[in-house]
């Protein structure tokens, strides 16, 4: 089918070209809007008015940036990655990928569940609800994703044939080059205005031991091509409940370093968790948000390693290459080096929120400005911290030890 743009007018019409979206309406009259909130792309609900179970929701890739309008063009092909993702995603954690009714490259349309008794992960943690099968499902969705589609998992021509079916996301992997680890540590135009005369960013952008430690970060990035990754990992790429967590828009998917996803899930929980401290949420919240954090570095470690251990063979490794008591101490070391990797990540993420486009609502929305500015001033100073001693680090309890340690100083 030739590409077009859909609208609340055309849209049936596609619909119902396709057979299994069809027989899952079957001829209920239908009730579609358009509800999308984000920078790219449009999304639409299509509803049945007979009965309002039966949901689902399409996106659709357009040509141009959404947020900005037809002058700021943007390839469409970006959801030709994102619907690889989900597959591969669906693939290897069936259960944290919404379920997939259609996906259309040439339409770089795709079409899933909808999700309607689940909340963004971001808001649900602004309203400090508590979700107690979270770190559980996400870590468990991180450690098969990152490891099943690694060398350490697959054989070599795997591998490479993975890599050539992703390479091509050129234009969202300069975006994070670009808005993740350069604008935001420089003065650019395209920094908040909170950037202004502030002390905070005039000492980030001279800290020269922090940018050359960035580019470090941010050549890894680059060059390491580990694993599939979601790309833009965030609290606000998360929907789930009490019971269930799925993970959304990975249109950012890319080939790349193990730690980049950990790390910018565990920036954007220790920015809510700093903006509760200051807030002074209580303490029984204070304490459950840390635990997501603890969890999330502990458990994807252990969940990581248990999958590697059962793995005889893979394009890394050939059994027998090495004593098994010395294969073992080679594979705590290196998901050491990716925790290390995955908290520098962390602050490059947490820092570019500070004052770089795309700020943060747990910290942006508050509405007392010292309140504000003290959380930015502890997040700044944790996140210098995680980007230059990242390589330093022994264990987790380290990083927990940087929080709490600029939280007390502040």
């Amino acid at each position: 089918m030739k590409y077009k743009i859909l609208n609340k007018k055309n849209i049936e019409e596609y619909l119902m070209s396709i057979k299994n979206i069809k027989e899952y309406f079957a001829g209920d009259d239908l009730f579609i809007d358009e509800i999308g909130n984000g920078n790219l792309n449009y999304v639409f609900i299509i509803q049945s008015l007979k009965d309002k179970n039966k949901a689902l929701i399409l996106k659709q890739a357009v040509p141009y940036l959404r947020c900005l309008g037809e002058d700021f063009l943007l390839g469409r092909e970006r959801m030709t990655y994102e619907i690889r993702a989900l597959k591969q995603f669906r693939n290897n954690t069936s259960l944290h990928i919404p379920f997939l009714y259609d996906c259309n490259e040439n339409m770089s349309t795709v079409i899933m569940q909808y999700l309607d008794s689940h909340m963004v992960l971001r808001e649900g943690l602004i309203k400090k609800n508590i979700y107690p099968n979270f770190s559980e499902h996400i870590t468990s969705y991180l450690a098969d994703n990152l490891f099943k589609t690694s060398s350490l998992y697959l054989s070599s021509m795997q591998k490479r044939n993975l890599l050539d079916q992703f390479n091509g996301n050129a234009e969202l992997c300069k975006l994070s080059e670009d808005f993740v680890f350069t604008f935001a540590f420089m003065e650019h135009e395209s920094n908040d205005i909170l950037s202004k005369n502030n002390n905070d960013f005039k000492a980030l952008i001279e800290d020269t031991f922090f940018k050359k430690e960035v580019l470090a970060l941010k050549y890894k990035f680059m060059t390491q091509n580990d694993a599939l990754l979601h790309g833009d990992f965030h609290t606000g790429s998360i929907m789930l409940n009490e019971k269930e967590t799925f993970v959304i828009d990975p249109e950012f998917s890319f080939i790349g370093p193990f730690g980049f996803d950990i790390g910018a899930l565990f920036a954007n929980l220790c920015t809510s968790y700093v903006s509760h401290v200051v807030q002074k949420t209580s303490p029984s919240y204070l304490e459950y948000l840390l635990q997501n954090l603890s969890d999330l570095l502990e458990k994807f470690e252990e969940k990581f390693l248990n999958l590697w251990i059962k793995q005889e063979e893979s394009a890394l490794l050939t059994k027998g290459f090495i004593r098994n008591d010395e294969l073992l101490s080679y594979k705590k070391e290196f998901v050491l080096g990716i925790i290390r990797d995955s908290i520098g990540f962390a602050g490059c993420k947490m820092a570019r929120r500070m004052f770089g486009a795309s700020g943060v609502e747990e910290i942006r929305n508050i509405k007392d400005e010292l309140l504000k500015k003290e959380v930015m001033h502890i997040c700044l100073n944790i996140a210098k911290r995680f980007v230059k001693e990242n390589k330093n680090l022994s264990s987790i309890q380290d990083v927990f030890a940087i929080i709490k340690e600029e939280i007390k100083a502040s």
